[in-house]
């Protein structure tokens, strides 16, 4: 009997002693998660702070085109800006013609004018604004790509 009450008592013993440890890892997990959700928190608010800094400063001095989600960013040459707007007013009327071969026709004279023009101010273009034209163009040329077809 004595074994058996004393068996019982070391068992109570390491159970009361394991709980206390049980509780404090707990403790323990508890706060490194708490801090490791604010440390995320802070870091995500100041990705988005500087994504929006950078987004401001991208576009400021952008315009839109006639396209619809294509911005035509700001050019030393204001040239290039009125080009690209007018390219994408041809791009929405050949999108619009929706494979109408008359329409389409009609639209040809422009092309051509607007391909020249195109040419002549992608050579005069310098380092840090040929990229953007060709960003531009690219765009527009993607969304001109179904009415194609």
């Amino acid at each position: 009997m004595k074994k058996v009450i004393l068996s019982v008592l070391v068992a109570g013993s390491l159970l009361a002693t394991s709980c206390k440890k049980a509780k404090e890892a707990a403790n323990d997990v508890k706060t490194t998660t708490e801090t490791v959700a604010d440390d995320t928190k802070k870091a995500a608010e100041t990705v988005v702070k500087e994504t929006k800094e950078a987004v401001t400063e991208a576009t400021t001095g952008a315009v839109e085109s006639a396209l619809e989600g294509i911005t035509i960013p700001e050019f030393k040459n204001p040239k290039v800006g009125e080009f690209l707007k007018t390219y994408s007013e041809y791009a929405k009327e050949y999108i619009a013609a929706n494979g109408d071969v008359a329409k389409i026709t009609k639209l040809s004279a422009k092309s051509a004018e607007l391909a020249q023009q195109g040419q002549a101010l992608s050579g005069a273009l310098d380092a840090e604004s040929a990229p953007k034209y060709a960003k531009v163009m690219q765009a527009i040329m993607a969304k001109m790509a179904p009415a194609a077809k």
